[in-house]
């Protein structure tokens, strides 16, 4: 039987905020059978790409993320470990360890980037983020495109004292996942 995850909502929603050739470039073309769409569930679309977007409500998961792409590297940044829980909190923790001893880096400073540049102004002009609830964890889907290469990456969020937390941050273009990191 056929199961809708939430995050499969929020990608479909995210894509329909850009543009068709967008829309593919940073997911793929949709499969050849794929059904019409007169049969999918409806959904509250964001804006236009040239309305105005909606405001990110504090607090939620989306607001946690967002510092992540005004200012590169601040996941690897100690000062930032409260945004974080287990199992992030741990792989974080053990490459802040190794760093500390002198034996290296085990993490890519860029990683909210996808290990990308950081180009903030092509960032700020392609960035598009969506968010999903269910319960106390949560999913914020993140897709921008730099030096015309599109990227994707899923941040996992679990509520932790009425607080949201980040759990993982999975590259989907890039296929790694911060919890599967061995910094040891």
């Amino acid at each position: 039987m056929l199961r809708c995850h939430p995050w499969l909502l929020a990608t479909a929603c995210l894509l329909a905020g850009l543009s068709s050739a967008a829309a593919q470039g940073l997911f793929g073309a949709p499969p050849a059978n794929a059904p019409a769409d007169s049969a999918a569930p409806k959904a509250v679309l964001p804006p236009a790409e040239n309305a105005p977007a909606a405001p990110v409500q504090p607090g939620s998961p989306t607001a946690v993320v967002k510092p992540f792409y005004e200012h590169a590297g601040l996941e690897v940044d100690p000062a930032q470990r409260g945004h974080f829980t287990d199992p992030a909190k741990s792989v974080l923790d053990k490459s802040d360890a190794l760093r500390k001893s002198g034996q290296g880096e085990c993490l890519d400073p860029n990683m909210a980037l996808d290990n990308s540049e950081y180009d903030k102004a092509e960032i700020d002009k392609s960035l598009k983020t969506i968010e999903a609830i269910k319960g106390d964890e949560a999913k914020v889907v993140v897709a921008f495109v730099v030096a015309g290469n599109p990227h994707r990456l899923e941040w996992k969020f679990r509520k932790v004292d009425g607080d949201w937390k980040i759990s993982d941050l999975l590259s989907v273009t890039g296929e790694w996942a911060l919890s599967q990191y061995q910094c040891e």
